[in-house]
C-alpha cells in the first residue's frame, strides 16, 4: 500500500486495522489510522468481532529506514546538543510508530472479543499515530526525518511471541513493555527541559498523559481475561513473564503513573522491592 492509498472504502473495522498494519509509509499510517478512528467513533463502521482473517505474512508494514540493529550497539549522546536531541526524539518516533503496530495487531488479531476491546486499541492506535506525528513534526525542525537513525526492533519482537495468545498479549506488552515508558518519560522530559529544549518536552507531558490511560486498558484486558478463566492475575502475569521470556524489570518506577494506569498495591510494592536504593514511592503502598 501507499500514501495514495484510499482508506475511506474501509468500512470493517478489523480488515481495516490489518490493512493499517500492512502499509509501510509511516506518514500515511499515521494520518489513515486517525482518519479511521473519527469513523469508529461516529458509528459510520462495522466491527466483525467473531470473523477468523488470515494472517499474511508482511507484517508489520515498515520503511525501508530505519535501520534495525541490536540495542546495544545503539550509543546514546548528551541532550545538551542538537544532534543528541535529534537522535532522542528518532528513537522516541520509532517508539511510537512500533506502538501504532502493536495496537493495530491487537485490533485484527484476536478475535471473538468483547466490542469495546477494539473499540479500545483502535483509540490507542490513534493516539500512538498523534504521538509519531508530533514528534516527527519536531524532529523534522531539527533538520531530520524518521529513518534517519538505526533503531531496535524490541518491542514488534514481543508482538511476535505472543501472537497466539491474547492474555501474553495484554500482559507483556502494554502493562510490562509499555509501563516502562511511564518510568523512563519523567527523567527523559527533565533532561530536555535542563537543555531548554521546552517544546519537546511538552511532546513527553502529551505522551505520558496518554500512555497512562493506555497501560491502564492493557490492565483492564488482562484483568477480565483472568477473570473468565478464572486464574490469579499476579500468578499468571509471574508464569506469563517467564514462559515468554519478558524483560526483567527495574527502577526506579514511576509508582504514581503505574497507580493510575491501573497497576494494584500488590504489584506496587512488588515493585519497590525491585526499585533502587533511595527511591521512595509517590504515595504510601498500603502493606
Amino acid at each position: 500500500m501507499s500514501e495514495q492509498f484510499e482508506y475511506s472504502v474501509f468500512t470493517s473495522v478489523r480488515p481495516t486495522a490489518l490493512a493499517l498494519l500492512r502499509e509501510c509509509d509511516p506518514v500515511a499510517k499515521a494520518s489513515a489510522t486517525q482518519r479511521f478512528h473519527e469513523r469508529l467513533l461516529s458509528g459510520d463502521t462495522t466491527l466483525d468481532a467473531a470473523a477468523h482473517i488470515l494472517d499474511p505474512l508482511d507484517l508489520p508494514g515498515r520503511p525501508a529506514t530505519p535501520e534495525l540493529v541490536a540495542p546495544s550497539s545503539l550509543k546514546r549522546r548528551s541532550m545538551q546538543s542538537d544532534a543528541g536531541r535529534a537522535v532522542l526524539l528518532h528513537a522516541l518516533a520509532h517508539i511510537e510508530f512500533n506502538a501504532i503496530n502493536l495496537a493495530l495487531d491487537a485490533v485484527w488479531r484476536f478475535p471473538a472479543m468483547p466490542d469495546a476491546f477494539y473499540h479500545d486499541w483502535f483509540k490507542v492506535a490513534a493516539e500512538e499515530a498523534r504521538h509519531f506525528s508530533l514528534l516527527s513534526a519536531r524532529l523534522a525542525e531539527f533538520g531530520h526525518q524518521y529513518g534517519d537513525f538505526p533503531a531496535h526492533d524490541g518491542l514488534w519482537e514481543m508482538a511476535e511471541r505472543t501472537r497466539g495468545d491474547v492474555l501474553a498479549r495484554m500482559a507483556l506488552v502494554p502493562r510490562t513493555l509499555e509501563a516502562r515508558g511511564l518510568d523512563a518519560s519523567p527523567p527523559i522530559r527533565r533532561r530536555l527541559a535542563q537543555a531548554g529544549d521546552h517544546a519537546s518536552a511538552a511532546i513527553l507531558d502529551v505522551i505520558l498523559h496518554d500512555e497512562i490511560g493506555h497501560v491502564l486498558i492493557g490492565n483492564h484486558w488482562f484483568r477480565h481475561l483472568c477473570s473468565e478463566s478464572g486464574a490469579d492475575p499476579h500468578t499468571t502475569y509471574a508464569q506469563l513473564a517467564e514462559q515468554y521470556h519478558a524483560p526483567k524489570l527495574r527502577g526506579p518506577f514511576n509508582f504514581e503513573a503505574r497507580r493510575d494506569a491501573g497497576f494494584d498495591e500488590a504489584e506496587l510494592r512488588a515493585l519497590a522491592g525491585l526499585d533502587d536504593i533511595g527511591s521512595i514511592p509517590t504515595a504510601p503502598i498500603s502493606q
